[in-house]
Parts: structure tokens; sequence; C-alpha cells
């Protein structure tokens, strides 16, 4: 039996606690300041922190701080470092509401459907069965949401109640424009967002059936270090004409999809400079389509020639990449 919306108990992050997956910079820090601003614990869980991550942390880290701010160092591809993340989050707060599956990728050198398994930059091994890119950006999600169910759904504290419509939890995906927009510079980007936005589109019935609002928020062009601090995406931008949103635009989005009543499970915001709307499943318009328009780089016809001119190297596309 599901319920009524008007019989799903609001929601306020406030004296509540959240996991944050990626935390340690970028969007995802942003949303981890945000919810401490609020009241909000945080356990910060990534595979290393920027500077400005661990001036967060050591503002609110003391064990007697009211919010608290953790850091558990994790490693997202793997399974056994997520259970331990929920694991130590439960034996420091007991209990957990909200969850991010925030890290991800931006179709790196090192996972990059231009430079194909056994390439010299590619850390996707011929034999490894598998993209760390997808491991990072789908596969790590999903698992985190199954996690988060499983102890919400069936708690081991004799204290803590199991999810319901009276007693809710959130989770808050990132998606992207990318899901939406075709680009060659990015495909496994593109289909690894694209898997992000069906995913919490398939659970939207969760939120009235036993209390999970899934949502994601989809970015356009972010100024995040995963930008500014690479050198090839730099060069596809044009500082004075291209549309940058900042990562606490985003984090706004999110804590829109965790509180607000009149934004239901399975809904995706998409977040661009100075506009933030929903994305409707059928009929959508979709993000801007013109370069420069904060959804596309200006000079990202550069980067499509680069990489078109790069299918004719032997080395990265010759009979050396087949397999035998």
């Amino acid at each position: 039996m599901t319920a009524s919306t008007e019989d799903i108990t609001p929601f306020s992050v406030e004296g509540k606690t959240a996991i944050v997956t990626g935390a340690g910079s970028g969007i995802n820090l942003s949303f981890a300041s945000l919810l401490l601003s609020r009241n909000c614990n945080v356990v910060v869980a990534d595979i290393a922190l920027r500077p400005e991550a661990e001036q967060l942390i050591a503002k609110y880290e003391a064990a007697d701080s009211s919010p608290r701010a953790v850091f558990i160092r994790t490693d997202v591809t793997s399974w056994a470092d997520l259970k331990r993340m929920f694991d130590l989050t439960l034996s420091l707060f007991e209990e957990f509401h909200i969850l991010c599956p925030g890290a991800g990728v931006y179709e790196p050198p090192w996972s990059n459907f231009w430079q194909p398994p056994g390439s010299a930059i590619s850390k996707d091994k011929e034999d490894s069965d598998r993209y760390a890119l997808l491991d990072i950006n789908v596969t790590h999600p999903i698992r985190t949401t199954q996690l988060a169910l499983s102890h919400w759904l069936h708690p081991t504290s004799p204290n803590v109640a199991p999810v319901s419509p009276q007693n809710p939890r959130r989770v808050i995906h990132i998606s992207s424009v990318a899901g939406q927009l075709p680009n060659v510079v990015c495909p496994m980007y593109g289909a690894s967002k694209a898997a992000i936005t069906g995913f919490v589109r398939c659970l939207a019935p969760l939120e009235q059936a036993i209390g999970v609002r899934v949502n994601a928020v989809a970015p356009g062009l972010i100024r995040t270090p995963l930008w500014v601090e690479n050198q090839e995406k730099m060069m596809l931008i044009d500082e004075e004409k291209d549309g940058w949103a900042t990562p606490e635009e985003v984090a706004s989005a999110m804590l829109r999809c965790v509180e607000d009543k009149d934004i239901g499970g399975g809904t995706i915001l998409e977040v661009v400079r100075n506009s933030t709307r929903r994305v409707e499943i059928l009929n959508d318009p979709g993000p801007a389509r013109v370069a420069g328009d904060a959804s596309i780089p200006s000079k990202n016809q550069q980067g499509v020639d680069q990489l078109l001119e790069s299918l004719k190297q032997k080395d990265i596309w010759g009979p050396q990449q087949r397999s035998t």
C-alpha cells in the first residue's frame, strides 16, 4: 500500500546525518558545506581531500561538535570500502538519513572512450573486463543506493525505526546535461549520466511506497577543479563567453531535492548559470544546444576535430588494440 502525498512527513536536514561521496572537492564539497551550515552531520567519503575540504572538516571534526563532519577514506569502486563506509557511519552516528553518491569523473584520460584499454595512457587494462569510469559513475551510485535501502528498511539498532512515509529518507544523485545532450567528446561520461537519470526515474515510486525519495541534479558547465585544473578541458572554454554556474548553485538545487515538498521522487533538476529547471520525462526540450550557453563549451568543436583526427593514430586504434 502506498501513502498519499498528504501522508508523507515533511523532511528537513536539521539534526540529520548525511553520507556524501566525492565530497573532497567540487559540487559535493559545496553540498557538504551547505548541510553543515544547516546543522546536519556529514560523513565525507572520498579517496582524498583538497585543502578547502580539510579546512571544512577541521572546523567540525571534534567529537562533541554539533553538527559534526567526519572523513572516511573511501575508494568508491571497492564494494568492501562502500560497506565499511556505512558501517563506520552507523558506529559513529547510529543512523543516517541522507545519501549522496556524488563521486564522479568526466572522461579522464585514464578511463576514456578515445583512449581504449591497452593504449598508453589508459588504466583500463585489456584483461580487467571493466571501465573505471563506469565503476565510479554508474556502479557505485547503484550499489550505495542498494546498501542505504538495506540499512533503512532493516536497521540493526533497536533505537532506529525502519524507514516509512512517516519516517522518510533521501537519496540525491548527480546526473548531468550530458545525459540529455549528446557530445562526442565524452561518450562514456554521457552514457553514465544518462544511466543515472534513468535509474533515478525508475525509483520514483519509492517515496510513496516506503518514504525514500530518490532524485538527481543535472549540472551544466560548473566551475570546479574538475574543469579549471584540467588543461585539456580548459582548452575548450572561452572564459569571456561560456556560462559557468557555481558549485553553490548546484548544492542549493540538491538541498531543494531533499527538502522541498513539491519536488517528488524521480525528479531531475537541471542546473546551469542562473537557471534551475525540472527535466521532464517526455517531450522535454533539452538543454540549450548553442555553444557558450552554459551547456556546451564554446570551443567544443576543436575538441571534436582533435578526437576524430586521433582515429588515424595506429598506436591508439591499430591492430594491437583488437582482441585476439
